[in-house]
């Protein structure tokens, strides 16, 4: 499935029906009178937060929707029925936006959550109500009242507790793979993973939260660089930042230098997402390239008042240390 996390959609709700102009005509009453019908309600445009989507291709492919326009009146007192509702549903975590003025209309965290975006047009009134002793036979019914429309921005952000960032190929795929049942792509080439990733981690005391991996940065990705910064509102609302770091990622580099590029990108993109706590993990300590760096590394961070944890999301030699570290977080154990 192609995952699809920002769109811009037409919506437009239901016209109302219009009132009918009719009289009795009836053998042996020789005076009838207006019993023309009320027009129905146009429907209206509601959005539903549904758990079972994860993505907003739906929209992509049906960029224009509208509800259901209200049936007219008829004669013998006949209202015509209302238009059927319109319900757009969209993925947990989808922040709805007016697509002229920027405006947050309605964001969808919770399953089931439903708002009226538009509500549909009234419907006329027909010529029976309009009857008084001095006007027995009206001639005139009330058209319905048109439906609204607006073009609307859905934009997705993954709901996870925990965020993975990094440059690309330091293994936050394999970290997520090792920790969790997705399985992402995995290979030894840069900017591998192409969209975000959820996986559900299984901790102890039948416990559990949820991860979320996105595509490698890199310096400058706030221009455009790499594949710039798009996916970084799906860690927006995480509580949790996990750092990963590969000290021989190629072409040779230095770690402290990796950790504070991403940090400006961060806070270059949402100084509120820079400020959100991190676990600094460096990776791949089953090499013994990356082994023999870590004394180093670690001192350096040190300096800087930031603790270092080592991992392998090969092996998994220290993710169980990890994991008990993101609890703390979590959990405040």
């Amino acid at each position: 499935m192609q995952f699809v996390d920002e769109v811009k959609i037409f919506v437009r709700s239901g016209d109302g029906g219009a009132g009918c102009v009719s009289f009795r005509r009836e053998k042996f009453v020789p005076f009838g009178g207006p019993n023309g019908g009320d027009g129905g309600r146009g429907g209206d445009v509601i959005i539903e937060a549904d758990r079972g989507l994860s993505t907003l291709l739906d929209m992509k492919q049906r960029p224009h929707q509208k509800a259901e326009r209200g049936r007219h009146g008829m004669g013998k007192d006949r209202h015509g029925a209302s238009g059927d509702d319109l319900v757009i549903h969209l993925p947990v975590g989808t922040l709805v936006k007016d697509a002229e003025t920027g405006d947050v209309l309605a964001d969808l965290d919770q399953h089931g959550q439903r708002m009226v975006i538009l509500k549909g047009g009234r419907g006329g009134q027909g010529n029976a109500r309009f009857m008084t002793s001095t006007n027995r036979t009206p001639r005139f019914a009330q058209p319905g009242e048109p439906g609204e429309e607006r073009w609307l921005r859905l934009e997705l952000k993954l709901l996870a507790d925990v965020g993975l960032l990094g440059m690309p190929s330091v293994g936050k795929s394999s970290l997520i793979a090792k920790v969790s049942a997705a399985r992402p792509k995995i290979a030894d080439y840069p900017f591998t993973t192409l969209v975000p990733n959820l996986g559900v981690v299984l901790y102890k005391d039948y416990r559990s939260f949820v991860i979320a991996d996105i595509p490698g940065l890199i310096e400058g990705a706030h221009e455009g660089a790499g594949l710039g910064h798009r996916f970084l509102r799906h860690v927006e609302r995480t509580r949790l930042l996990v750092h990963l770091l590969d000290p021989c990622r190629p072409p040779a580099s230095d770690s402290l230098a990796d950790y504070d590029a991403i940090n400006r990108e961060l806070a270059l993109f949402d100084p509120e997402l820079a400020g959100k706590p991190q676990i600094v993990v460096v990776n791949k300590i089953d090499r013994t390239d990356v082994k023999d760096l870590l004394p180093q590394i670690r001192q350096t961070f040190t300096e800087r008042g930031v603790h270092v944890f080592p991992i392998s999301a090969a092996t998994g030699e220290g993710i169980p240390e990890l994991l008990d570290e993101i609890a703390k977080y979590l959990w405040q154990e």
